[in-house]
């Protein structure tokens, strides 16, 4: 199947905020009747939100169409955040104070659900959250309606220093971002390397926000590293290789979970990321999978219906997908019922379109070590490592 890249981003997720967002004067009809609402905070200008949206917008229409439901049907509506905190605490406020929504999921804005954890416990409004930083769900016992899908630092950070020793790699240089996400991976990184014969030349952070990393990349791969280790969103991680290589740096290059995004790279960075290897779940290289089992079918399937609908296939659009498929699996249970939407997501066991997921009253971040592998950049898009 050949695969076209969508240049349109940012205006599709326009549209979808457009489309959905707000709370309108339907509201009390909604809670009142059939209709459950699940709510979206996103920033509109992030291309990982952007497949979030899309992602639960196409999700929310299958289950509509199931009929798993009954006589409910779910409804999204989304609001913009912009990144910052004090617009998204707003953002789900507003969205707690409207019976008419059942639960809430959050995006990529790590700092905007660890700032707005208080408020979600004290309105009792379910959030799944699908940014990576470990403090979203810890402590568990002030995160009580908050909990996470997407790969834990922890995990991420054992997968990588088991290929760096596989690999027979002695030195390695780290760079990542300077927020909650980027310090958390480093201090789980530093972890799994406690005991191994693996030991750091350099670490270096830059800004979430940085437009130009050169000089941090640069003084890593000065300390001739055998690999360079990234631990940054996409964007970072795609000109981190790049400006690694124009230093003429020939190791290996190792990105976390957080760099996955699209299946196509940018023809921009695809040859100083060819032969990356990168930590993530099997389905942004579903077409290397054989459909062994109902849950691998259903992740084909997935992948095939986002390619369907948006042209190419992001990487992360199996979080938000798994998001909806649990709020919906407790409406059909209790409807918008939220301290019992909540019990159940608490103790969801499912094979999800990420991999295993086992959410526990100890653990709210549920998916499992298991949903990981190895991923290699090949030809501008990725692949299953051998």
């Amino acid at each position: 199947m050949r695969l076209h890249r969508i240049t349109a981003a940012t205006a599709v997720a326009s549209m979808l905020l457009a489309g959905a967002a707000g709370c309108t004067s339907d509201d009390d009809a909604a809670a009142s009747g059939n209709t459950v609402v699940i709510a979206a905070d996103l920033n509109n200008s992030s291309a990982v939100d952007t497949a979030y949206a899309r992602a639960l917008q196409l999700r929310i229409e299958q289950i509509n169409a199931s009929g798993q439901l009954g006589d409910r049907k779910l409804e999204l509506r989304t609001q913009d955040n912009r990144n910052d905190p004090t617009s998204s605490l707003r953002n789900i406020s507003t969205f707690a104070d409207n019976p008419a929504v059942a639960a809430i999921v959050t995006g990529t804005c790590d700092q905007c659900v660890v700032g707005a954890a208080k408020t979600i416990n004290d309105k009792t409004i379910p959030t799944i959250a699908l940014a990576a930083a470990d403090e979203i769900t810890n402590p568990v016992a002030e995160r009580q309606y908050v909990f996470k899908l997407g790969p834990n630092s922890g995990d991420s950070a054992a997968a990588l220093v088991t290929e760096f020793t596989r690999a027979g790699h002695k030195k390695i240089a780290v760079l990542h971002t300077n927020d909650l996400y980027g310090r958390g991976a480093d201090a789980a990184l530093t972890g799994a390397l406690r005991g191994t014969t693996v030991t750091r030349t350099a670490t270096r952070s830059v800004k979430p926000a940085a437009s130009d990393i050169a000089q941090s990349v640069g003084t890593l791969t000065d300390t001739e590293p055998d690999a360079l280790v990234v631990l940054t969103p996409p964007d970072l991680a795609q000109q981190a290789a790049t400006d690694a290589r124009a230093a003429g740096f020939g190791g290996r290059i190792y990105f976390d979970s957080a760099a996955a995004g699209d299946l196509f790279i940018p023809r921009s960075a695809a040859s100083a990321t060819n032969n990356a290897t990168m930590v993530f779940t099997q389905i942004l290289a579903i077409d290397d999978v054989i459909a062994t089992t109902p849950a691998k079918s259903s992740r084909k399937q997935w992948f095939r219906d986002y390619t369907s609908r948006y042209g190419s296939y992001s990487g992360v659009a199996s979080f938000a997908a798994d998001a909806a498929d649990l709020i919906a699996d407790a409406v059909a249970r209790v409807g918008a019922d939220r301290p019992r939407i909540r019990e159940i997501l608490e103790t969801s066991q499912i094979d999800g379109l990420s991999g295993p997921i086992r959410l526990t009253p100890d653990n709210h971040s549920g998916l499992m070590p298991q949903a990981l592998t190895l991923l290699v950049a090949r030809s501008g898009r990725w692949r299953l490592a051998s």
